[in-house]
């Protein structure tokens, strides 16, 4: 029968430096990449445009209102109100959640080059750093006079992908043709934006989620590698972009990992059973496969989540049979302090997972219980599991115990079956 649906010391910096885990998984959908530009122009841009950290502002141009010139983004959602609303619901959002705040607020002091790494990513723009490499050596940090602590806590803000110099930068309007750095206009308000099609391209997501050659890597792979999954992908072939999947119709959700119906969409579950019906001491035999269909990377992608399947017998009140359990981990698993990879069990994309469930049947009035359940924070739960007791500062403490209780909560079940077998 077949069933579808669709004691080490930790260094605080440890869970942060491995950039911005949004783990994400995507629906194959219509957003295709437009005409390209020459490589080395979109290269320039992405160099230029991702300076990290981002330049501050400066003085607003004049005439403009404080609206025009704020970087708040409650300020840009008083006229891109389904952008902001899509953003607040969004990971990106939640870029400097009490995970990552509560180590920065730790490294701010102590290591300040560290927390400018941390937050390239997770609040990449000059306003939101504490401290800011001085200008008599790259290593010697001086106080930030332009800080902002509410930009610091908004992660990663519109700011930081749509704002440079106080000129606004996006994709070109829908339907329109694919322009590269197309003149704003000085009537609009903030002089409308500077249409760039690189925003449309997957390259334009590789900075944070996506370690250069050189970076760190365990066995052999680099230990962030999402954007070179996707590259080596037939979704890079066919032309559906990082966008398509994970910001369909323009819309701001980055959705990935933590989202239930994104997973569910993304991946076809199959349950298949030697025989409907077995008697006590014949020996059951099921088998469970995952298909990585609508990933565009490996599921999952990052070392962060971890996916477990589950099989056991139990009696039709639901009471589990006493030895009958067997658990099988889909993910990468790595140390705690990122010392080895320990195992990688991730499915390509367009590949399959396959495990067999065997056990001896020993009496009547039995079914067979199946569950495949997603940890979006399994390393997280871990490490802030490991790293809280080094936290005695009563602020960082609370948001590291926040971000804890918070990984607890994240799992959720894809599938979950019961299916008569005596």
């Amino acid at each position: 029968m077949e069933i579808q649906a669709g004691k080490k010391r930790l260094r605080p910096s440890a869970l942060v430096s491995l950039g911005f885990a949004l783990g994400g998984l995507g629906l194959l959908l219509s957003w295709t990449l437009p005409q390209q530009s020459p490589a080395g122009e979109i290269e320039s841009f992405l160099e230029s445009h991702w300076r990290k950290p981002i330049p501050p502002q400066g003085e607003a141009p004049a005439g403009y209102s404080p609206l025009e010139a704020s970087l708040r983004p409650e300020d840009c959602g008083t006229c891109h109100v389904e952008q902001y609303r899509a953003w607040r619901t969004s990971r990106h959002s939640r870029g400097m959640g009490p995970g990552v705040l509560g180590q920065v607020l730790e490294m701010e002091g102590r290591d300040p080059g560290t927390a400018e790494l941390c937050q390239s990513c997770h609040a990449p723009r000059s306003e939101q750093l504490r401290k800011l490499r001085s200008p008599a050596g790259s290593g010697v940090f001086v106080n930030n006079t332009g800080f902002d602590e509410d930009l610091q806590a908004g992660g990663l803000i519109c700011a930081a992908c749509h704002v440079r110099k106080h000129r606004r930068f996006g994709p070109p309007p829908r339907g329109g043709p694919p322009e590269s750095a197309k003149p704003a206009q000085a009537s609009l308000p903030h002089g409308g934006f500077t249409s760039q099609e690189t925003f449309s391209r997957s390259e334009f997501c590789k900075d944070c989620h996506q370690f250069r050659e050189d970076g760190f890597a365990l066995n052999g792979k680099l230990l962030e590698n999402t954007y070179a999954e996707w590259l080596e992908s037939s979704y890079a072939r066919s032309g559906v972009t990082c966008q398509g999947c994970h910001m369909p119709d323009r819309r701001h959700l980055w959705q990935g990992i933590h989202s239930p119906e994104m997973v569910r969409q993304g991946i076809d579950v199959s349950l298949t059973s030697g025989k409907s019906r077995y008697r006590p001491g014949e020996l059951l035999e099921a088998t469970l496969q995952i298909a990585n269909r609508g990933t565009g990377h490996f599921f999952p992608t990052y070392v962060t989540p971890k996916v477990i399947v589950r099989f056991w017998l139990e009696e039709r009140a639901g009471k589990r049979i006493a030895g009958s359990l067997v658990e099988k981990s889909i993910g990468r698993e790595v140390e705690l302090d990122l010392s080895r990879e320990i195992y990688d069990t991730r499915i390509p994309p367009g590949g399959r997972w396959k495990w067999t469930y065997r056990k001896r049947i020993e009496s009547g009035g039995l079914q067979l219980r199946t569950q495949v359940v997603v940890y979006p924070d399994h390393f997280y739960t871990r490490f802030f599991e490991a790293v809280l007791p080094q936290y005695t500062k009563p602020r960082e403490r609370k948001l590291i115990q926040a971000a804890l209780e918070e990984t607890r909560r994240s799992r959720f079940v894809v599938f979950d079956r019961r299916i008569p077998v005596t």
